[in-house]
Protein backbone atom coordinates (compact mmCIF):
# COMPACT_ATOMS: atom_id res chain seq x y z
CA UNK A 1 0.00 0.00 0.00
CA UNK A 2 1.55 3.77 -0.82
CA UNK A 3 0.97 5.77 1.88
CA UNK A 4 1.19 9.72 0.97
CA UNK A 5 -0.57 13.38 0.83
CA UNK A 6 -2.53 14.18 -1.78
CA UNK A 7 -4.81 17.16 -2.62
CA UNK A 8 -7.92 15.30 -2.26
CA UNK A 9 -7.17 14.14 1.61
CA UNK A 10 -6.54 17.60 2.30
CA UNK A 11 -9.47 19.06 0.62
CA UNK A 12 -11.26 16.10 3.19
CA UNK A 13 -9.90 17.50 6.60
CA UNK A 14 -12.17 19.63 9.02
CA UNK A 15 -10.38 22.59 9.93
CA UNK A 16 -9.23 21.74 13.23
CA UNK A 17 -7.50 18.36 11.08
CA UNK A 18 -6.23 20.96 8.86
CA UNK A 19 -4.88 23.14 11.69
CA UNK A 20 -3.41 20.42 13.26
CA UNK A 21 -1.79 18.16 10.80
CA UNK A 22 -0.50 21.10 8.38
CA UNK A 23 0.02 24.36 10.61
CA UNK A 24 1.41 21.96 13.38
CA UNK A 25 -1.44 23.42 15.95
CA UNK A 26 -2.72 21.57 18.94
CA UNK A 27 -6.02 20.70 20.26
CA UNK A 28 -7.44 21.50 23.55
CA UNK A 29 -6.44 18.97 25.97
CA UNK A 30 -9.16 16.21 27.09
CA UNK A 31 -11.32 17.82 23.50
CA UNK A 32 -10.25 14.96 20.70
CA UNK A 33 -12.44 11.69 20.32
CA UNK A 34 -9.58 9.65 20.95
CA UNK A 35 -8.29 10.79 24.38
CA UNK A 36 -10.74 7.93 26.72
CA UNK A 37 -10.84 5.65 23.51
CA UNK A 38 -9.58 1.72 23.95
CA UNK A 39 -11.16 0.03 21.22
CA UNK A 40 -8.99 -2.85 19.72
CA UNK A 41 -7.59 -1.44 16.46
CA UNK A 42 -4.77 0.79 14.69
CA UNK A 43 -4.54 4.50 14.64
CA UNK A 44 -3.72 5.94 11.41
CA UNK A 45 -3.00 8.84 9.56
CA UNK A 46 -5.78 11.27 8.98
CA UNK A 47 -3.97 12.61 5.79
CA UNK A 48 -2.21 9.67 4.61
CA UNK A 49 -3.44 6.80 6.11
CA UNK A 50 -0.11 5.16 7.24
CA UNK A 51 -0.45 3.21 10.35
CA UNK A 52 0.81 4.90 13.04
CA UNK A 53 -0.38 3.49 16.33
CA UNK A 54 -1.77 0.13 17.95
CA UNK A 55 -4.65 -0.11 20.66
CA UNK A 56 -2.32 -2.43 22.63
CA UNK A 57 0.10 0.58 23.00
CA UNK A 58 -2.24 2.92 23.87
CA UNK A 59 -2.62 4.05 27.39
CA UNK A 60 -4.41 6.36 29.93
CA UNK A 61 -1.76 9.10 31.01
CA UNK A 62 -3.92 11.41 32.29
CA UNK A 63 -2.40 14.46 30.12
CA UNK A 64 -5.54 15.37 27.71
CA UNK A 65 -4.27 13.44 24.60
CA UNK A 66 -4.34 10.13 23.18
CA UNK A 67 -0.85 8.44 24.55
CA UNK A 68 0.88 5.43 22.93
CA UNK A 69 3.93 3.61 24.45
CA UNK A 70 5.84 3.33 20.94
CA UNK A 71 4.56 3.49 17.17
CA UNK A 72 3.08 0.53 15.69
CA UNK A 73 5.82 0.97 13.36
CA UNK A 74 9.24 2.58 13.51
CA UNK A 75 9.79 3.64 9.95
CA UNK A 76 6.36 5.29 9.68
CA UNK A 77 7.13 8.55 12.08
CA UNK A 78 9.80 10.60 12.34
CA UNK A 79 10.89 12.92 14.99
CA UNK A 80 12.44 16.32 15.06
CA UNK A 81 13.73 18.56 17.69
CA UNK A 82 11.04 21.67 18.18
CA UNK A 83 12.10 24.55 20.12
CA UNK A 84 8.62 26.81 20.04
CA UNK A 85 6.71 28.13 23.05
CA UNK A 86 10.07 28.99 24.46
CA UNK A 87 10.05 24.62 25.38
CA UNK A 88 12.49 22.06 24.22
CA UNK A 89 10.33 19.29 22.63
CA UNK A 90 10.70 15.92 20.01
CA UNK A 91 7.88 16.80 17.21
CA UNK A 92 6.61 13.37 16.03
CA UNK A 93 5.29 13.21 12.58
CA UNK A 94 3.81 10.63 9.94
CA UNK A 95 6.79 9.97 7.82
CA UNK A 96 4.47 9.49 4.62
CA UNK A 97 2.22 12.40 4.90
CA UNK A 98 4.44 14.45 6.61
CA UNK A 99 1.38 15.36 9.24
CA UNK A 100 2.22 16.90 12.57
CA UNK A 101 1.02 14.57 15.09
CA UNK A 102 2.48 15.71 18.62
CA UNK A 103 5.15 15.01 20.62
CA UNK A 104 7.10 12.10 22.58
CA UNK A 105 8.04 12.71 26.09
CA UNK A 106 10.38 10.30 28.39
CA UNK A 107 7.32 10.19 31.17
CA UNK A 108 5.98 7.21 29.97
CA UNK A 109 5.42 3.78 32.14
CA UNK A 110 8.46 2.32 32.67
CA UNK A 111 6.45 -1.22 32.31
CA UNK A 112 5.71 -0.04 28.41
CA UNK A 113 9.19 1.38 27.85
CA UNK A 114 9.41 4.66 29.18
CA UNK A 115 8.33 6.88 26.43
CA UNK A 116 4.65 8.71 25.91
CA UNK A 117 3.47 9.55 22.34
CA UNK A 118 1.26 12.63 23.43
CA UNK A 119 -0.82 12.52 20.09
CA UNK A 120 -3.91 15.04 18.73
CA UNK A 121 -6.64 13.59 17.67
CA UNK A 122 -7.44 15.73 15.04
CA UNK A 123 -4.41 13.90 13.05
CA UNK A 124 -6.00 10.13 13.23
CA UNK A 125 -8.51 7.84 11.99
CA UNK A 126 -9.40 4.79 14.05
CA UNK A 127 -9.57 1.40 11.93
CA UNK A 128 -11.86 -0.89 14.57
CA UNK A 129 -9.87 -4.67 15.01
CA UNK A 130 -12.91 -6.29 13.11
CA UNK A 131 -12.41 -3.88 9.60
CA UNK A 132 -8.45 -3.95 9.32
CA UNK A 133 -8.24 -6.80 7.00
CA UNK A 134 -10.94 -5.24 4.57
CA UNK A 135 -9.47 -2.01 5.26
CA UNK A 136 -6.01 -2.95 4.00
CA UNK A 137 -4.06 -2.83 7.57
CA UNK A 138 -4.39 -7.07 7.72
CA UNK A 139 -0.89 -7.14 8.10
CA UNK A 140 -0.84 -5.14 11.54
CA UNK A 141 -3.59 -7.83 12.96
CA UNK A 142 -1.03 -9.10 14.93
CA UNK A 143 0.05 -6.08 16.80
CA UNK A 144 -3.60 -5.42 17.88
CA UNK A 145 -4.26 -7.59 21.27
CA UNK A 146 -7.11 -7.21 23.14
CA UNK A 147 -6.27 -5.73 26.38
CA UNK A 148 -7.18 -8.00 29.75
Amino acid sequence: MTYRKTDDALARLTPEQFRVTQQNGTERPFTGEYDHHFEPGIYVDIVSGEPLFASADKFDSGCGWPAFAKPIDASMVSEHADTSHGMRRVEVRSAHGDSHLGHVFPDGPPSMGGLRYCINSASLRFIPKDQMQAQGYGAWLAQVEEKQ
